[in-house]
């Protein structure tokens, strides 16, 4: 009896410091994982304009290799979110990072185009596995700061794709494509750091249902604001998408070296790494709906600019243009967490994962539009979707400032 009283009482002191405080220690493991995660990830877009060259390939096929990418997404993440809220987490987290790591180089040893829509599909895979595994992670260990930590766990992916494409431009410039698969050797050593560093999360004490009754029970009451959360996700997300699949390759085809394009989409996610930290700060302060309103008021000219930028001005236009695109992602995620607390990682995974898979899908048909009208002449419609997301953000939910309770 006494060794059980003994096992109980740390359990509950975790219980109430996690309630009152950040854990800094778990932040940071899940920060670094998603670095991790998203540096080998980043690979794609740069790699975009040297694929088709190498294979000869038309706006369309270009379109579907980041369909192909975030449509696994689609399909796959809210099923491991749902997991990730049941069972223990953290080598469902690993095993996600690890196969990304491995699947993305490989890319550059493919011989055929179809491969390289199979390696591109399985690394998506693994993106879909750590993402919403690791969100649904940090709100446990945030305690009442959820914006900011979210903000962090944020920061570690953006900082993973403003490294990836200059590491990648670099190192392909230097040694060729298909010498990219010795970076493998780095994702196993990567991944034999974080397994001491990752910690060994349970999932949430959830009835036992299946992946239809876990759905109903946690988001069924609060779907129509999950929903609204998800429509404005998409909007964004389909707006980075077309973005960054068409960008890399109409800067490339007008004369900018491998490097510029990485710099170019290194400045980009810079500027969301930096509006993760000012987003999360002020959310957590001010509340959702003016970070919502400014970001997407602010876009869209912006969008045009980095368009139509030309020289030098492309690169401070590009990081402001991540900046403000950006600063809602995972700002949309707290709030959706907020919302529903109990299957955190499942609505992590419909927020991110399924607003990214949607925007994937229509890749393609942004491709064939591309390749009928032009780069610049479609981007520059697209550029408008922000604007028209300005009428759906009243009808967001507006949690408490930082209690999370309804206001």
């Amino acid at each position: 009896m006494l060794e059980q009283r003994d096992q109980k009482i740390p359990q509950l002191r975790t219980t109430v410091t996690d309630a009152a405080q950040i854990n800094k220690k778990a932040i940071f493991a899940l920060f670094l994982i998603h670095f991790i995660g998203d540096f080998f990830q980043s690979f794609i877009r740069p790699m975009l304009p040297v694929l088709a060259d190498k294979f000869s390939l038309n706006l369309t096929q270009v379109g579907m290799i980041t369909g192909i990418a975030t449509f696994m997404a689609f399909l796959i993440q809210p099923i491991f979110g749902y997991l990730a809220d049941r069972y223990r987490t953290r080598l469902i987290l690993l095993i996600g990072s690890f196969a990304g790591a491995i699947c993305i180089p490989l890319v550059g040893t493919a011989p055929y185009f179809m491969i390289v829509l199979l390696l591109i599909g399985m690394g998506s895979i693994s993106s879909a596995i750590y993402h919403p595994t690791a969100a649904g992670m940090v709100s446990a260990y945030a305690g009442r700061r959820t914006g900011l930590s979210m903000s962090i766990f944020g920061l570690g992916g953006t900082l993973g794709f403003t490294i990836g494409p200059i590491v990648f431009a670099g190192y392909v410039t230097l040694w060729g494509l298909h010498r990219l698969a010795y970076l493998t050797l780095l994702g196993l050593l990567v991944f034999i750091l974080l397994f001491g560093l990752i910690p060994a999360s349970d999932g949430e004490s959830q009835t036992q249902r299946d992946f239809i009754g876990s759905l109903r029970e946690n988001i069924g009451r609060v779907w129509k604001p999950v929903v609204m959360i998800w429509a404005i996700a998409f909007s964004r997300a389909f707006v980075e998408q077309a973005l960054l699949t068409f960008m890399p390759v109409l800067t490339a085809s007008e004369g900018h070296s491998l490097v510029s394009v990485g710099s170019i989409l290194s400045l980009f996610t810079v500027g969301g790494s930096v509006s993760a930290i000012v987003s999360g700060h002020l959310v957590d302060r001010i509340g959702y709906k003016p970070i919502y309103l400014c970001s997407f008021a602010l876009s869209s000219p912006c969008i045009l600019l980095f368009i139509h930028g030309s020289g030098w001005k492309v690169y401070p236009i590009a990081f402001l243009c991540g900046f403000l695109l950006l600063a809602t992602l995972f700002p949309a995620v707290a709030l959706a967490q907020k919302i529903a607390p109990k299957g955190r990682s499942l609505v992590s995974s419909i927020v991110i994962g399924l607003a990214l898979g949607t925007a994937g899908i229509l890749m393609p048909f942004a491709g064939m539009m591309a390749d009928t009208f032009g780069i610049r002449t479609v981007l520059s419609y697209l550029a408008f979707i922000p604007l028209a997301a300005l009428f759906l953000i009243p009808y967001l939910p507006e949690p408490g400032k930082s209690d999370g309770t309804p206001m």
